[in-house]
């Protein structure tokens, strides 16, 4: 028995890379693992076996609406929720003189407005039923400049904000915290800005999913009283 075990979590983008990492660290330590995917059913499906047949849900978080349906959908199925993961994001690189209105959206919709809409959701429930705990994932991104990805940077930046202000609306019954990850490539070692910041990175090596789900099982896990905090899980990538 676990301090995980039969606690429903929902993660959100759990089909692919870090998602994926979580949701399969969280099935193993005993969790009711809901998996959220958008596009990737495919991915979504292998995740969910190896997750012990773990219920799959699809929505489009770009739509308010569609994020409420997700959460009444994983309510009916399990009846509770114990936890949520906002993993899912979006990245592109551009020179900030060439940013649209529409390359901002693209990353603002699923980046930091889903991540509040499902922090609401999530609350929704939990804060009626008790307790519970949400840990956003946010980005290194947020923590230093990066001059090609400004408008990601904002989005990140504005994950780590919000995880405060809800730690603070949401306090004592709920935990609101978040993982700001470091370079954790998936076959993108050798790309020359990715290798870059892994050299520059005190750690001198890549991350993992691994060792990001190690940072959102301790929040998950934690008692209540940690809250509203921001964790660099870089290799001291954020310190240089």
């Amino acid at each position: 028995m676990t301090d995980l075990d039969g606690r429903v979590i929902l993660v959100t983008g759990a089909a692919k890379r870090i998602g994926r990492a979580i949701a399969l660290a969280l099935a193993k330590r005993g969790a009711r693992v809901a998996i959220h995917y958008s596009a990737s059913r495919a991915e979504a499906e292998a995740t969910a076996a190896e997750c012990g047949a773990a219920p799959i849900f699809a929505a489009n978080l770009e739509s308010v609406a569609e994020i409420e349906r997700l959460f009444a959908e994983v309510h009916r199925h399990f009846g509770r929720l114990d936890g949520l993961v906002n993993n899912a994001a979006r990245f592109t690189k551009l020179d900030p003189l060439t940013i649209t209105e529409a390359d901002w959206d693209f990353i603002h919709d699923v980046n930091l407005k889903a991540v509040f809409f499902c922090c609401q959701q999530a609350a929704r429930l939990m804060l009626p039923a008790g307790g519970g705990r949400i840990v956003n994932i946010s980005s290194g991104g947020a923590l230093r400049p990066w001059p090609y990805h400004a408008h990601y940077c904002a989005s990140k930046a504005g994950v780590a904000h919000l995880t405060r202000a809800l730690a603070v609306a949401w306090a004592p019954t709920l935990s609101v915290n978040s993982i700001a990850p470091g370079v954790i490539p998936f076959g993108e070692e050798n790309e020359p800005g990715v290798k870059a910041l892994i050299d520059k990175s005190p750690a001198r090596r890549p991350g993992t999913g691994d060792e990001i789900a190690e940072g959102v099982i301790h929040f998950l896990t934690a008692s209540r009283f940690t809250t509203g905090q921001v964790l660099a899980v870089d290799g001291g990538l954020s310190l240089v």
